[in-house]
């Protein structure tokens, strides 16, 4: 069977699957994504996205419209709560884009969505459906939608997010795994003028907040992290207070405060993941991005794990030929271990950046400050991967 005759269906139309689209549309695969929503848009801020990533991007002739929107941080500066010391300050400029051969890029998340939203041609992008359901027969996949559409496909990808309708058909109602609030937003750069335009983190006790540029440096997004015994609120993204933001970080370094005082405006939503699973493919039915691996937000690999799933399911449909089960097993077998280890250092890193001041700390300050030696030792393994090279994850140490 050649590509072209075959229909690939795609829940979902965030980052992941129109990545996704893309990847198999320029492979000469028959394409529809299937979006619940209205409009076609995304939710939050900022979003970094790797060399391990943008290199994939720019395969797919992204790059030009990426540079235009990005803002390309010299350096990621991790800080003392406090005092401000430095406890390590990685480059993430020239330096980066030599040693892994793709550049460090950080989006405001709608306008990385609409450059891909762009490259899907917008009769494959059916808006306001809602999957319902779905069933395999011997040679495909019928998929039913709230609005009463019924369709078939050869594939299903279901690319839905960490709510995915597609994960709860296949595995049942599941809980999400609970891991701290968030504040979010973003101030206009004039209102920051004395602030260094690299990424920042600080961090401290309970708790850490990190700010960086974007929209090619036009606006600084901040995203404040705070531990809390659960979730209180039914709404899982809502407006915040900023008096409460302040708050949380009051007693924190002066340059802190000045991005705070700028504030007017921020939201509050609980960050969310689920453990790592054993299986992502059922027959024809498979799962990229949020849906099978959603990850809390400390290793900057979310949306960037997505994007490496889409190259490689296109690899290895591509790879398999006619064999389409067999080639969403391969896809399982190279992708599984790889995102479910950085799922795995996501979650241990809330545990290293909140840190309450003491022994530990000290002995993660010295393991930070030993790391800047090599800049790059403990992230080699994430950013140097090439995943429509279908190769398998790499042995190494997951956090950093």
């Amino acid at each position: 069977m050649a590509p072209r005759d075959t229909r690939i269906a795609i829940v979902g139309g965030g980052i992941g699957g129109l990545t996704a689209a893309i990847s198999l549309l320029q492979a000469g695969y028959d394409v529809q994504v299937y979006e619940q929503t209205r409009l076609l848009s995304e939710v939050g801020a900022g979003i970094n996205i790797g060399p391990n990533a943008s290199r994939l991007l720019i395969r797919l002739g992204l790059g030009d419209e990426c540079a235009k929107v990005a803002f390309r941080s010299p350096h990621h500066h991790q800080r003392r709560w406090d005092d401000g010391r430095t406890l390590a300050r990685t480059p993430l400029g020239a330096e980066i884009e030599a040693a892994f051969g793709a550049p460090h890029m950080i989006f405001h998340r709608g306008e990385l969505h609409s450059i891909l939203a762009r490259a899907v041609p917008a009769e494959r992008i059916h808006l306001a459906h809602r999957c319902s359901g779905f069933e395999q027969t011997g040679n495909g996949v019928r998929i039913k939608f709230e609005n009463g559409v019924d369709t078939g496909a050869d594939i299903l990808i279901g690319a839905d997010g960490i709510h995915s309708t597609v994960r709860r058909f296949l595995l049942g109602p599941e809980p999400l795994r609970f891991a701290c609030r968030a504040y979010r937003g973003l101030i206009p750069a004039e209102k920051v003028p004395d602030i260094p335009r690299e990424s920042t983190s600080w961090l401290g006790p309970g708790r850490h907040i990190v700010h960086y540029f974007v929209s090619a440096g036009r606006m600084l997004n901040f995203v404040g992290h705070v531990e809390q015994e659960a979730w209180i609120s039914e709404s899982w993204t809502e407006p915040g207070r900023v008096e409460d933001l302040r708050a949380a970080y009051a007693g924190w370094h002066p340059q802190l405060q000045r991005v705070l005082d700028a504030v007017e405006e921020t939201f509050i939503w609980a960050v969310l993941d689920r453990p790592p699973i054993s299986r992502w493919t059922y027959g024809r039915v498979t799962m990229l991005g949020d849906a099978c691996h959603p990850m809390i937000p400390f290793m900057g690999q979310g949306g960037a794990q997505a994007i490496e799933d889409a190259a490689a399911i296109a690899a290895c449909l591509l790879k398999c030929g006619d064999d389409i089960e067999g080639a969403l097993k391969l896809y399982e077998t190279v992708r599984l271990p790889r995102a479910s280890k950085i799922q795995t250092g996501s979650w241990d890193n809330k545990a290293k950046y909140h840190m309450v001041d003491g022994p530990g700390q000290v002995a993660r300050d010295a393991q930070l400050a030993k790391g800047a030696s090599n800049a790059y030792v403990h992230v080699d393994w994430v950013y140097r991967h090439d995943a429509g090279a279908l190769k398998p994850a790499e042995p190494a140490s997951a956090s950093h």
